[in-house]
């Protein structure tokens, strides 16, 4: 049997980014005591520690950071060699990956275009809440995947802009800036704003999230507001206010690929990405 599987090393790499055994049972989907059973195997296979745990912490030993940097390696180099084969087949359907909600209604009209495309294949939908779907591109676990700019990392990707859309503030009924028609950032001074797992924050002490899913019954409760793309939280959830940000920012759904996919395929969804965003 080999010293370590390729699900171990993924297992082993969520609790090594997480330094958490919680959320990184909840990252994979899997019942807490199952991964640390595994974590627990593994450093029994190998004859080494990799992780020092106390009650309030986890911590990475030298072996543990040793193998984060190598593990990396190796599930890159395995993701690049299965997208590879992937391509050169060019078969099967292509992987659009993108957040729940997160294509502004436009993706039935962008499926529609491609489909008239003499490269199109079928496309099949990843639902993905979290930060890590430009990712999916870069490593080729997706294909292509809608995105938001400026919060995502587009690095290593070619995107095509599907929208342009205002950013707005998440407030509860009743906040004292709802009957506003529109605020500016000073506004919200002394706020207290959510942080999203994965993306930078710039300092905000609220609570972690994942999605707006998350985020809507906190701003219900008076706990947090948020400054986002129109597109993700209108119509307004009830119990909750859209406020325009007139100073923020535009905010763009784009649909990015890897910047190295010359596919005939992926090509044609970039048009008709094109297409939509022209006819809208």
């Amino acid at each position: 049997m080999d010293l370590l599987e390729l699900r171990e090393l993924r297992y082993f790499m969520a609790v090594a980014e997480e330094l958490h055994f919680g959320r990184a049972a909840s990252r994979l989907r899997i019942a807490q005591p199952a991964l640390s059973k595994t974590i627990q195997r593994i450093e029994t296979r190998l004859g080494v520690q990799l992780f020092v745990r106390t009650s309030r912490s986890v911590m990475l030993t030298d072996a543990g950071r040793v193998l984060l940097e190598q593990g990396r390696h190796a599930l890159n180099a395995m993701d690049v060699a299965v997208q590879r084969t992937r391509q050169a087949a060019e078969t099967g359907p292509l992987r659009l990956a993108m957040k729940p909600g997160g294509d502004a209604g436009l993706l039935s009209a962008l499926l529609a275009e491609y489909a008239k495309t003499p490269h199109a294949r079928h496309v099949d939908i990843m639902f993905h809440p979290g930060p890590e779907r430009a990712d999916l591109v870069r490593d080729g676990r997706a294909d292509a995947a809608l995105l938001y700019a400026p919060f995502e990392d587009l690095t290593g990707l070619t995107t095509q802009t599907l929208r342009v859309e205002d950013r707005v503030a998440v407030l509860p009924e009743g906040h004292r800036l709802a009957e506003r028609s529109s605020i500016g950032s000073a506004d919200l001074d002394g706020e207290t704003f959510p942080r999203w797992r994965g993306i930078s924050n710039d300092g905000s002490d609220g609570p972690e999230l994942n999605d707006v899913a998350e985020l809507i019954p906190l701003v219900r409760l008076g706990r947090v507001v948020a400054v986002l793309p129109r597109s993700l939280v209108t119509p307004a959830s009830p119990g909750t206010i859209c406020v325009p940000v007139a100073d923020a920012g535009p905010s763009r759904i784009v649909l990015g690929r890897n910047e190295h996919d010359h596919r005939d395929s992926v090509a044609a969804l970039m048009a008709a990405t094109a297409t939509v965003n022209s006819t809208r």
